[in-house]
């Protein structure tokens, strides 16, 4: 393993095994670069960059947005700061940008740890340590967090992979994502319902190509295996070539992201595959919220497969 400090992103960790080389960085904690041979799998972006549009970060202790900043939990009201302004809204929680450290590191795995200070909107106390690996099996990533708060706090996680096949457009990608349902969202991407996907636009349970379909889509009602394992994947449809975006029982929906309003070169060009442990607003609506016990570990899995 090797780190370069890098001047926007911070130290940059790179880690490698059979083939498999992924970049993971200080500033939030955020993969960077992810590769298996000459093929770039991730869309990720430059040592000098900032990261774009949440490229490969880490989005705790919510994922994607909760309306107007606003909510109440165990019957006291909070008030984040409003990090999406155009649409009013908090997004992606508090680590993406906070500086992570590492803790341990070795040829092929780097642990990164960051603390969140109990704060104005979010008064509970967490540490959160991230554990990155590859191996002939693909990239993972190991999730924990400790409340070390003397009360409950909401919890939600995710993250933010755009995922890419050499050569073949986002139009051309075929799409499988085992979700039932999908949240209906309004103007600022919030949700206000959810209907069956089933013989509509958004069925992706079988393969088949995105075409021309805009996703900024969360599903919902998805399908575990016997191992509780939950896949996304997206392939070529000329070739075997094939990328999966695994995780475990935790996660209960995928957020697919077609990237059609991002601009210049990053329009279009890659697939965010997001697996998230909550819906979008889940601080208000409370629906699949995690809450951490004083002192109490949560942990998550979650990985990519080329």
């Amino acid at each position: 393993m090797t780190s370069v400090v890098a001047a926007k992103s911070g130290t940059q960790w790179s880690i490698e095994a059979d083939g498999h080389r992924a970049v993971v960085v200080e500033v939030g904690g955020a993969l960077r670069h992810y590769s298996v041979g000459d093929t770039e799998v991730l869309d990720g972006f430059s040592a000098e960059e900032l990261s774009p549009a949440s490229a490969g970060q880490i989005l705790a202790p919510w994922p994607n947005r909760i309306r107007d900043g606003h909510y109440v939990f165990d019957g006291q009201t909070y008030q984040l700061p409003l990090t999406e302004p155009a649409r009013h809204n908090a997004i992606h929680g508090l680590v993406n940008w906070a500086r992570w450290s590492a803790v341990e590191q070795s040829a092929d795995a780097v642990t990164l740890e960051v603390e969140v200070p109990a704060q104005v909107g979010y008064p509970w106390w967490l540490r959160l340590r991230t554990r990155w690996s590859v191996s002939a099996d693909g990239l993972r990533c190991d999730q924990e967090v400790v409340n070390n708060s003397g009360t409950t706090a909401p919890w939600g996680y995710s993250v933010h992979p755009y995922l890419q096949l050499p050569g073949v457009s986002v139009d051309d990608t075929l799409l499988h994502v085992p979700g039932q349902t999908r949240i209906v969202a309004d103007a600022r991407l919030l949700p206000i319902g959810a209907v069956k996907v089933a013989g509509t636009d958004y069925d992706y349970t079988e393969p088949r190509r995105i075409g021309i379909q805009i996703l900024d889509t969360t599903f919902g009602e998805i399908e575990h295996g016997a191992d509780g394992i939950t896949e996304v994947s997206i392939a070529d449809p000329g070739s075997a070539a094939k990328v999966t975006v695994w995780a475990d029982d935790k996660f209960k929906y995928w957020q697919v992201f077609s990237g059609d309003t991002l601009h210049g070169e990053r329009f279009r060009r890659s697939v965010a595959i997001e697996p998230m442990t909550c819906p979008p607003d889940a601080f208000r609506t409370g629906r699949d919220l995690i809450t951490l016990q004083p002192g109490e570990t949560w942990t998550a899995s979650w990985g990519i497969r080329p």
